[in-house]
């Protein structure tokens, strides 16, 4: 109690002192600039009008292609882009937007799954009197606190601990947390506290015990990253902006300013990805947000202006939930090479990073197996030895690049810059970079801002602070109780469609098959272990869902979750696509080779299948290796030196179980490594070593033949549903 007493001293002497310096210097500032615009908005408001239903993608290309000429054109989009639209529609401007892929198939769907303000920036300003962080972490924690409010279904406080080894580090941190509710001031989540060791290891088990002093605890929000840039597109159009998903820029348009002479960009040549027709889009002003590529939409302006992008690649890693309690994360604020490692429960999983190095800009960023491996050991070095951390947990991997830019007004132009940069070209390209997720809405904002002023826009003032993202007004924590009682739903269901659409679940709902089970009533399952159904798959459609990968990633977060439970439900996702976007045969095949090639490489497939290889070593004891030749000899009674289907079939068969051939196809093909559709004793020895070492869990064929070897005079039911194993 009273070394507590002396922190909590330190706090209101040294904390109320640092923050009163830099909260009051901000603090009138700000309320001068929000409450003139909370005036302005109060006199000139006009309401605004959303569609009932969503424009359909053919009508949205309609408009775009129809439109004489747009107030602005929104290249990219992302969370910055959609949220460009979102704020020039509601300002009354026409507003039209194109991304070349799918909305949030980049960086925003890849992020670390936090709105937060930024405790490592707040350190850097505090430490460095760096006022422009300061203010960068203030403008976050405001944005946080909007962002909870308008999109309640899809974000959420999570408390964070940070665990303590060190006495001295926790007055330090103490300090460092309380500093960072101060600033937030009335919009702070919830207060921080300290833990004691014991308590922190109540609240979470997991944690390493030697040396453990305490843990603070913060609060900062949680989101559904790719469903909340969804939903920020979906609003835009739903006020009328023209917003199409895979369309692409060909080159930027450009005419003759007929007072100056100078050339000026006037719209984009634009070209359909999906069925390659070209057609213009013209617009008094382009706006540039395409994150990482900002560099080549600049030289369709200007070929020879030097980049500005600093791209930087972040790897993240997800886990099975038992890595983490329910609703507590874990931050490493100092890894073995000094950067930030988050552990943060989400979607019932665990998910881990992230790691930050240079890398080249691509569409299809790689995780790399040494970056997976680096967020393993920093995760090693936090939790209890007890548990035991194993590469095979690894259920999905994905990279993100940051797109980290120099700003071009400035007279130091090598510097990278943590805030976001608006910059207005010559010839009236207006590009916005830089950044953070969770301050998309004020970076929306000022970009519209430099357009209006730049271009001479007639436009309204800003009303994006407050306004609902699409499913939000409606819902309440309690929303899904409905949907289990008038639809007979699952709760589990229930809630994940309450949380992923909000007050539109409804919709889904009414789309459900009747499953014809006593219950639930409906709603059948992609598969058996996510609360995804069957239903979302044709409302994705409706939201602008074009392939399967749109739907594995993005509409359901299926890939991010779990990449060989995305792939099981591959066929499925296909077969009712293909049925309501009339695809052909082979169109059906081209999907399905797209979408598994993405989960291959993009998602940690690949990296998977690297651990268990035709080259793998055996390093198993003599003792072992004749144990696991004894139950390959069970299923192997005809001494080929393989199995097949058939073998499996006749002991399954001798123990009075029925697996379907296509499951026994998919069980077996995991441990099939040269593809020769059997699996040879070398193969099986080799995945009992890859299990061994933590390479390899979860392996179904593994579970399957130990429980038959165990319950054959038994005559037990064998479970072969995965088993939490991983990647």
């Amino acid at each position: 109690m009273a070394f507590r007493r002396v922190v909590k001293g330190t706090i209101l002497i040294g904390g109320g002192a640092v923050a009163t310096v830099f909260g009051l210097s901000q603090f009138s500032q700000y309320r001068n600039k929000h409450g003139a615009l909370a005036s302005v908005e109060a006199s000139e408001c006009r309401p605004l009008h959303m569609h009932s239903t969503l424009p359909s993608r053919e009508s949205q290309l309609e408009a775009l292609r129809e439109t004489c000429e747009f107030d602005i054109l929104i290249i990219g989009g992302g969370a910055t882009g959609s949220g460009c639209a979102l704020d020039a529609v509601t300002r009354g401007l026409t507003t039209a937007l194109v991304e070349r892929d799918d909305f949030s198939s980049g960086t925003s769907s890849r992020s670390t799954k936090l709105i937060h303000g930024g405790v490592r920036y707040l350190q850097t300003a505090i430490m460095k009197l760096d006022f422009d962080q300061y203010r960068m972490v203030k403008e976050a924690l405001h944005e946080r606190a909007n962002l909870l409010e308008i999109a309640p279904h899809l974000s959420s406080p999570l408390p964070i601990m940070l665990p303590v080894y060190k006495w001295w580090q926790l007055p330090y941190y103490w300090v460092g947390i309380k500093l960072y509710d101060l600033v937030a001031g009335s919009q702070c989540l919830k207060s921080s506290y300290v833990l004691s060791k014991s308590k922190a290891l109540e609240l979470f088990p997991m944690l390493r015990k030697d040396k453990l002093v305490g843990a603070i605890v913060y609060y900062d929000g949680q989101h559904n990253d790719a469903r909340m840039n969804l939903a920020i597109a979906l609003t835009a159009a739903r006020y009328g902006a023209a917003t199409a998903n895979y369309t692409e820029v060909v080159c930027l348009l450009k005419k003759t300013d007929p007072k100056s002479g100078a050339s000026r960009v006037c719209g984009a040549r634009c070209r359909d990805v999906l069925t390659g027709q070209e057609f213009d889009v013209r617009a008094k002003c382009v706006i540039n947000a395409t994150g990482p590529f900002t560099d080549s939409v600049r030289k369709m302006d200007e070929q020879k202006v030097p980049n500005i992008c600093q791209p930087s690649a972040g790897v993240h890693i997800v886990m099975p939930g038992y890595y983490s309690p329910d609703n507590m994360g874990l931050l490493d604020p100092s890894t073995s090479d000094g950067r930030v490692i988050f552990f943060l429960p989400w979607q019932k999983m665990t998910i881990a990073g992230t790691t930050d190095t240079a890398t080249e800009v691509t569409s299809h960023p790689i995780p790399t197996e040494e970056d997976i491996n680096f967020i393993l050991t920093e995760v090693r070095n936090y939790l209890s030895c007890d548990v035991e951390v194993r590469r095979g947990d690894v259920l999905a991997a994905w990279s993100g690049i940051r797109p980290l830019v120099t700003d071009p007004n400035s007279k130091d132009t090598q510097s990278i810059s943590r805030n976001h940069v608006v910059h207005v070209s010559d010839s009236g390209l207006v590009t916005i970079a830089g950044g953070k997720w969770t301050t998309y809405r004020s970076m929306a904002e000022d970009t519209i801002d430099a357009a209006v002023r730049a271009h001479g826009l007639r436009a309204g003032p800003c009303k994006t602070v407050g306004l609902f993202l699409q499913g939000g007004e409606g819902w309440s924590p309690t929303l899904y109780i409905r949907l289990v009682q008038d639809y007979g739903l699952e709760s589990e269901v229930a809630q994940h469609l309450s949380n992923t659409f909000g007050d539109k679940a409804f919709e889904v709902a009414k789309l459900a098959q009747v499953t014809g089970k006593r219950w639930p009533i409906v709603g059948n399952r992609l598969v058996s272990e996510f609360p995804y159904i069957e239903s979302e798959i044709e409302y994705a459609i409706q939201e602008y869902a074009c392939t399967a990968v749109d739907v594995i990633a993005r509409r359901t977060r299926l890939a991010f979750l779990n990449v060989q439970a995305a792939d099981e439900a591959l066929p499925r996702i296909i077969e009712i696509m293909g049925k309501k976007l009339k695809w052909s045969e082979q169109k059906k095949k081209e999907q399905l080779a797209e979408a598994k090639k993405f989960l291959y490489y993009e998602m940690g497939y690949k990296a998977r299948s690297e651990q268990l290889t035709d080259r793998s070593e055996i390093t198993l004891s003599p003792a072992d290796i004749e144990r696991y030749k004894k139950r390959f000899h069970m299923f192997d009674k005809d001494g080929k030196g393989f199995i097949t289907i058939v073998d499996v079939q006749r002991v399954l068969e001798s123990i009075n179980l029925q697996i379907n051939e296509r499951a026994l196809h998919e069980i077996l093909n995991e441990v099939d490594l040269n593809k020769n559709g059997q699996v040879e004793l070398n193969e099986f020895l080799q995945l009992m070593t890859a299990i061994q070492k933590g390479f390899v869990s979860g392996s179904r064929l593994a579970v399957l033949m130990k429980a038959a070897e165990e319950n054959i005079h038994q005559r037990d039911r064998i479970s072969v549903d995965r088993s939490g194993g991983g990647l």
